[in-house]
């Protein structure tokens, strides 16, 4: 028998979706027969959600630090107006702490036929590739008493790219590479460096740099001008075992030794020199090879963004062979790696021999401040000693340097804002000697 009056009214309010009404208005329905009656219509009317067809398009990349919009299109292809709530739903790194509730969700009204566009504003905090999650839309009815609720799914992905905040830097190192080249005043000379053309001597030349025949040919004492050699080939070697996953200050030592790399590619690549990848730990995690100069800073950028460090103990043999046989000629090897005495004692030192004797080895590594700031600690017992283990954690770093140096590798130690420039000018003074 079909249901009548009151109770087919109350049958059709208890098939209502789970959730779409309040538990408190569950008891005022079952006795006001007229509200009940305006959610029933007021749910009929709202517009449909599974019909609803989404589109996105924006960025599908962003430096940390930086912005992104996405936007997500909606096409209302029911035959009645969409009044909804839109929750776009990213993973949390993709805002500040305490901000994604805001900018994820969206109110909008789409009329029957028409579509409307919505842009959510990322700000990640972390590298890596952020996917969108699902689209949940509460479509409500005209009197906003009851909605419907449904999830899309919309596939979409972000690349944040490591942020290169030591690019601020690269204008003062190319004014000194411009140096280097004898295009200013102030010429260089080292054992690999290339004659360049003669000009005329002004005091503060190098003596021997004057051309004697070129001299005895003309009135003037004419000088010869050199450049650095080009063409050189530089592997960089980046560390992400479990020593490259420490923080020092806001940022791991990962992130500070890739700004590094790419302070030195980018100079590198100016220079007329070719730069390689490696990023090593018990296996390779990426690797960049074979780019011209016009897109091996983009390659780089891709291939760092998503690295994250592993939790495990770097193959040192295994670094070894990998950095030789991305050099099968004479280059400059950097390894960005930490300065901690036992993986280097222990690892790195009985395998160093195999590089050095081929290539040219660069160790880069990031200091953390704090022990600076542990040694000028006085006042009181607790701070006596965190001072003495301060100096002791000083004293093993530059014995570890040493013993680095007396196998003919130089030795890049610094803070990680300081490391990048600090690098830069380790390749600038490798240059300039003609060591590469």
């Amino acid at each position: 028998m079909a249901l009548t009056g009151r109770t087919a009214l109350l049958a059709a309010i208890g098939s209502l979706p789970v959730g779409i009404l309040a538990p408190s208005w569950t008891g005022m329905l079952a006795v006001n027969a007229p509200l009940s009656l305006a959610i029933l219509c007021d749910y009929a009317l709202a517009a449909p959600v599974r019909t609803l067809r989404f589109t996105r398009s924006g960025d599908t990349s962003v430096r940390l630090g930086d912005t992104a919009e996405v936007d997500l299109l909606v096409a209302n292809d029911s035959r009645r107006r969409l009044r909804a709530q839109i929750r776009d739903a990213w993973p949390p790194s993709s805002w500040p702490a305490g901000a994604d509730q805001e900018a994820s969700r969206h109110g909008v009204t789409v009329p029957a036929g028409e579509r409307r566009r919505l842009t959510t504003v990322l700000r990640p905090t972390r590298r890596g590739d952020r996917q969108a999650d699902r689209v949940t839309v509460r479509s409500y009815g005209p009197l906003g008493l009851a909605a419907r609720q449904g999830s899309h799914r919309v596939p979409w992905t972000v690349r944040v790219l490591p942020p290169f905040t030591s690019r601020k830097h690269l204008p003062s190192k190319l004014a000194r590479l411009r140096e280097l080249d004898g295009r200013t005043s102030v010429l260089t000379r080292g054992e690999g460096t290339e004659f360049d053309s003669l000009r005329e001597y002004v005091p503060g030349d190098d003596t021997r740099s004057i051309d004697w025949r070129a001299t005895a040919r003309q009135s003037t004492v004419a000088v010869r001008t050199w450049r650095p050699e080009r063409d050189r080939h530089i592997l960089l070697v980046l560390d992400t075992g479990r020593t490259s996953a420490g923080r020092v200050g806001d940022v791991p030592r990962l992130d500070a030794a890739m700004d590094a790399a790419l302070l030195l590619t980018a100079l590198a690549s100016r220079a007329g020199d070719r730069v390689d990848l490696v990023a090593y730990d018990r296996r390779v995690r990426a690797r960049v090879q074979g780019r011209g100069a016009g897109d091996v800073l983009p390659a780089m950028v891709e291939a760092m963004a998503t690295l994250e460090p592993e939790l495990v103990e770097t193959d040192a043999r295994g670094l070894s062979a990998a950095a030789l046989a991305g050099a099968p000629r004479r280059s400059l090897v950097v390894l960005l790696t930490s300065l901690d005495a036992a993986p280097i004692e222990e690892g790195l030192l009985p395998v160093l021999s195999q590089l050095t004797q081929r290539h040219t080895v660069v160790v880069a590594s990031v200091a953390d401040p704090r022990v600076d700031t542990m040694t000028e600690s006085r006042g009181s017992a607790e701070a006596v000693y965190e001072a003495a283990a301060g100096a002791q954690a000083q004293a093993q770093r530059r014995g570890t340097a040493e013993q680095l140096q007396r196998h003919g590798v130089t030795v890049v130690d610094a803070k990680p804002e300081d490391l990048a420039p600090a690098l830069a000018d380790a390749y600038l003074a490798l240059k300039a000697a003609g060591r590469l």
